[in-house]
């Protein structure tokens, strides 16, 4: 038996284990229905229905911001602190594509804030990102693939998904996945129906 102090000669006695009383619960690293969200905007991109991609995407800062907060709830101060926050990333005046984060960044912001209503929970985008619960994983590494030949408003509209999805990433793992708030209302989105 394990537990038992050991006897034999010549051995160190064998303590039993200790049992741990207190554990932090370690936080999930990712959420299956958030990253199922995510590459469906990707998957979207991919088959060139930019517009479509561009909806889903514009709504991630509202799901973020409502998921954070405990009655679901999305004010516009927020939604502006979120972009300002997460949009552009710590340091990058450019990205590898060259692209302009603080015009992005100011872009993004606007169409998000035009669109946000005072103190609403924003029911519609919570809704499918609920839907994704049951979605297939993404096969890893996939990312949706930029064309060159594109006429400019399309490009505009893959370089605020792109930007939106990175940001959505880099909010979850930095911030959400250790946000009990979060992590609950997760929770609470796959429970219900």
């Amino acid at each position: 038996m394990h537990d038992e102090v050991s006897k034999e000669p010549g051995r160190a006695p064998h303590t039993p284990a200790v049992p741990v009383t207190h554990r932090t619960p370690s936080a999930p690293s990712s959420s299956r229905m958030f990253a199922a969200y995510l590459g469906d905007i990707e998957q979207l991109l991919d088959a060139h229905r930019r517009e479509a991609a561009l909806r889903e995407a514009l709504d991630l800062p509202r799901i973020a911001v409502a998921l954070a907060d405990p009655e679901l709830r999305c004010s516009r101060e927020r939604l502006k602190t979120w972009c300002e926050e997460w949009i552009r990333p710590p340091g990058a005046e450019r990205d590898a594509h060259g692209l302009d984060y603080e015009h992005l960044a100011r872009n993004i912001t606007e169409r998000v804030l035009q669109a946000a209503e005072p103190q609403g929970v924003p029911t519609r985008a919570l809704r499918r990102l609920q839907l994704r619960r049951h979605a297939r994983a993404l096969p890893r590494g996939f990312r949706a693939r930029r064309l060159e030949d594109v006429p400019a408003s399309e490009s505009e509209a893959f370089d605020v998904c792109a930007a939106l999805i990175e940001a959505a990433r880099r909010w979850y793992a930095r911030s959400a996945c250790h946000d009990p708030t979060v992590q609950a209302n997760l929770a609470r989105l796959a429970v219900l129906r």
